[in-house]
């Protein structure tokens, strides 16, 4: 496998209940909060994130487990990820939300855990009724003798509680160290090293380049993975994957369940859709319109972008096409009619 093709999908059986899930687009991402006690300086979280109390289900900025709930809803989510920061750092939160999870919508639902502590029996018995696989991020430093660290402790006391448990990590050039664990993990998954706004000082004096012009990932990743990848338990999974294949499912989702009658679904989960500036709530519509191809708000009218386009001519003020994600997500372009 090349850098050209690192993005397919590999054998699903290197894959983890969540993993497969992820893939599915069928994965509710809680951010439970951006505070954590480690400062890795690879960390890709937005300004926005990092190290602040905040909690995201999907894109959605929440403050509830009812908010969260209304959110997977809106997806049919089958599973959920959660992820920081650091989880375990509001322990009472997490078994808050995971609790309201597991009420709602039952054992089935897969949740899977992604922590950088080593939490004692007392913690992961707390949790073992209620995340069902977790996944562990130790530090660097120690993947050449992590039997020796206090992850090792806890991962032998997740699998014997029956969680499923992995090793999740950033594609280092030292990703060789971990070759002599594999036998004591279910699965190991190995992420694409990502450019992001925080990180960003840290790549440059490190001297890690961007991969291409479209994609956050740097140069390298993939070598520094290459031989552990094909290994027994292995996962690669790339930053083009993440954006093709499980965003874009995950939005897809959301979309078809989220989409008015006029809101065009494209091949990448956006939605598309036209907005008319005007006195929405009195303004006439020209034609013969039917008025349930159209939704009116104070300040504009919105509806299917072809519909826009036929009453172009017959109208005033400013009219254009939005592109953004599902389910008022973020809006990714205005087009001007």
């Amino acid at each position: 496998m090349d850098d050209n093709t690192s993005e397919d999908l590999p054998p699903h059986s290197r894959l983890s209940a969540g993993c497969k899930l992820c893939y599915e687009g069928a994965k509710l991402v809680l951010f439970l909060t951006g505070q954590c006690h480690r400062d890795c300086w690879y960390c890709p979280l937005s300004q926005e994130r990092k190290n602040k109390d905040v909690i995201y289900a999907n894109e959605h900025k929440i403050s509830s487990p009812e908010e969260m709930i209304q959110v997977a809803k809106r997806m049919s989510a089958l599973g959920t990820g959660i992820t920081g920061g650091e989880p375990f750092y509001n322990f009472d939160r997490l078994i808050e939300y995971t609790s309201a999870l597991k009420k709602e919508f039952g054992s089935t639902h897969q949740i899977h855990l992604y922590t950088a502590m080593a939490p004692n029996e007392k913690t992961i018995h707390s949790i073992k009724n209620l995340v069902d696989e977790i996944r562990f991020h130790p530090p660097s430093d120690q993947w050449s003798h992590l039997e020796d660290t206090a992850f090792h402790q806890s991962i032998l006391i997740a699998k014997k509680a029956g969680l499923d448990v992995g090793i999740e990590v950033p594609s280092l050039p030292n990703l060789n160290d971990l070759e002599h664990y594999l036998p004591n993990i279910d699965f190991l998954n190995i992420n694409e090293l990502e450019w992001g706004d925080y990180n960003a000082d840290e790549m440059r004096n490190r001297g890690y380049l961007l991969r291409g012009d479209v994609s956050n990932a740097v140069q390298g990743g993939w070598e520094n993975a290459s031989h552990i990848v094909s290994l027994p338990k292995v996962h690669w999974c790339s930053s083009d994957f993440k954006d093709r294949v499980q965003l874009r499912m995950r939005l897809r989702r959301i979309a078809v369940n989220t989409a008015r009658e006029f809101d065009e679904i494209t091949d990448d989960g956006t939605i598309i859709y036209g907005v008319w500036e005007c006195d929405g709530k009195n303004e006439t519509i020209p034609g013969d319109s039917d008025e349930s191809l159209f939704e009116r708000f104070d300040d504009r009218i919105e509806t299917g972008w072809w519909i826009l386009d036929e009453i172009s001519d017959f109208i005033s003020g400013p009219a254009y096409f939005i592109e953004r994600y599902p389910d008022g997500g973020i809006i990714l372009e205005v087009t001007p009619l």
